[in-house]
């Protein structure tokens, strides 16, 4: 089986995406009888190419991918969240589902602004749409709930989803400053050059709204997350908490109350031995609340590129898996 791939974004997670491609080739052929070729990219400074012909534009080189006689033909979208409405990202995934052809992202604004009607519409072209890389990098959660849990209703969630911000309120504990613990993550590349959207919330609140979304049907976007970021007065916070035997935690959470779903990002101090209050430095968890199963944890011991870009694999493997989803004749 052949798969053609566009790259949209060719940023840190899409080039060791495909740096595992190629390190994991043998095998995905052997075990899966699935070689990847990367047929065009698109990024905002090279402009776009395809087949090493140039494109007018990102939607000129999914059309191209959309005429390929490949089993299958997969957009692979990476571009960087827009916090505003999700853009260019979901009108990425819009061409490649007009054109045929399938999408996997680790953008988390597709699902966190459009995911319904991008679902609905993925269906009525006859592709997938695929999203695992969205929310705590390739930990399976919506693969998780979406194979292993038939019947099985999420009521809520509440879970600790922002690597950065984690590692901040670790560093505070610890005594440094809001500004010197910022400073330091900038340096370790564990956070950005601009690092307004983990430290003011608006990460967790993407990852909020797309989890509410697919788990819950909750169709909102992140302006409808409750949000409330970390700042200098978060460092004597999170000392008060820890001298009092508890901890601060940036806890996204989504629970159903009587006047609607509530969904928040927000500082929370919680008991020492509560889960997310384990959580040191790059780790995370996800605690999903269940009609039928209680509570489901998922925990994440240290964030990478490399599972991220794996995310992005196991959503091509998925496609791979699917005889519906490959190319008919």
């Amino acid at each position: 089986m052949r798969a053609d791939l566009a790259l949209i974004g060719f940023g840190h997670v899409a080039r060791r995406f495909v740096e595992l491609l190629d390190e994991r080739a043998a095998r995905l052929e052997h075990e899966h009888g699935l070689r990847c070729r990367i047929a065009g990219t698109a990024t905002r400074r090279q402009g776009a190419h395809y087949e090493g012909a140039r494109c007018a534009d990102a939607f000129e080189m999914v059309r191209r991918l959309g005429d390929s006689t490949a089993d299958l033909r997969v957009v692979v979208e990476t571009t960087t969240l827009d916090v505003t409405n999700g853009e260019p990202a979901v009108s990425h995934v819009r061409a490649a589902f007009a054109a045929g052809c399938h999408v996997v992202t680790a953008n988390k604004g597709p699902v966190a602004f459009a995911y319904a009607d991008l679902r609905d519409e993925a269906r009525a072209a006859g592709v997938r749409f695929l999203f695992e890389g969205a929310v705590m990098d390739g930990i399976p959660v919506f693969n998780l709930v979406r194979e292993t849990m038939p019947a099985v209703s999420i009521v809520g969630f509440e879970g600790v989803v922002n690597t950065t911000t984690n590692h901040i309120i670790t560093a505070l504990e610890a005594g440094e400053t809001f500004e010197r613990a910022l400073a330091r993550m900038q340096a370790e590349g564990i956070a950005e050059a601009d690092p307004s959207l983990d430290v003011d919330g608006w990460d967790a609140a993407a990852k909020t709204a797309a989890l509410a979304n697919v788990l819950m049907e909750a169709g909102i976007t992140p302006h409808d997350v409750r949000r409330r970021g970390l700042g200098p007065a978060t460092a004597d916070a999170a000392r008060a908490a820890l001298s009092r035997g508890r901890r601060l935690k940036l806890v996204a959470s989504a629970e159903r109350t009587p006047q609607g779903l509530a969904c928040a990002v927000e500082p929370r101090e919680l008991p020492r031995d509560h889960l997310l209050a384990t959580l040191d430095g790059g780790a995370n968890a996800l605690i999903l609340r269940t009609d039928l199963l209680d509570g489901v944890a998922i925990c994440q011991l240290a964030g990478s590129l490399t599972q991220t870009a794996y995310a992005l694999l196991s959503d091509i493997l998925a496609l791979a898996r699917d005889p519906a989803a490959t190319r008919a004749a």
